[in-house]
């Protein structure tokens, strides 16, 4: 007797789904990948400062100079991300929250746009008619 999984038609190997959560955008995004690439060098700088220290060779006080200097690159590159991401928002608008004050003001001129759209149409609309009809008076 076959059951209701044998009957089912078998599924592809790739199945498409949604995603949770928006593509971050373009700038946004190249800074992330900057602060990772620079935040992976730093502890690989500092990993090859404590095993030289280890060591005792001499490569170990410029190691660890060099490991200072990038934690400070990488806390820059981290608020890097940070900024560009605050800026990005200030200039496209807040689009993570449905009820956010952008949103209400962009659907309140959408709206104010249509209505004059439409006013002005009719207007247009009611001249071309006028104007007919004393053409042919």
């Amino acid at each position: 007797m076959a059951t209701a999984d044998e009957t089912e038609v078998p599924r592809g190997l790739w199945v498409e789904e949604p995603v949770g959560r928006r593509r971050l955008p373009d700038p946004v995004r190249t800074a992330a990948v900057r602060a990772v690439i620079v935040a992976a060098v730093t502890v690989t700088q500092a990993l090859m400062a404590f095993f030289l220290t280890l060591t005792g060779s001499w490569l170990a006080f410029p190691m660890v100079l060099s490991s200072v200097a990038s934690t400070v690159g990488a806390t820059w590159a981290v608020l890097d991300v940070w900024v560009t991401r605050q800026v990005w928002n200030q200039r496209h608008g807040v689009v993570s929250v449905p009820s956010s004050t952008a949103r209400r003001l962009r659907r309140e001129r959408r709206q104010a746009r249509r209505t004059a759209r439409a006013e002005a149409r009719e207007t247009a609309r009611i001249r071309r008619r006028a104007a007919g009809r004393l053409s042919q008076a």
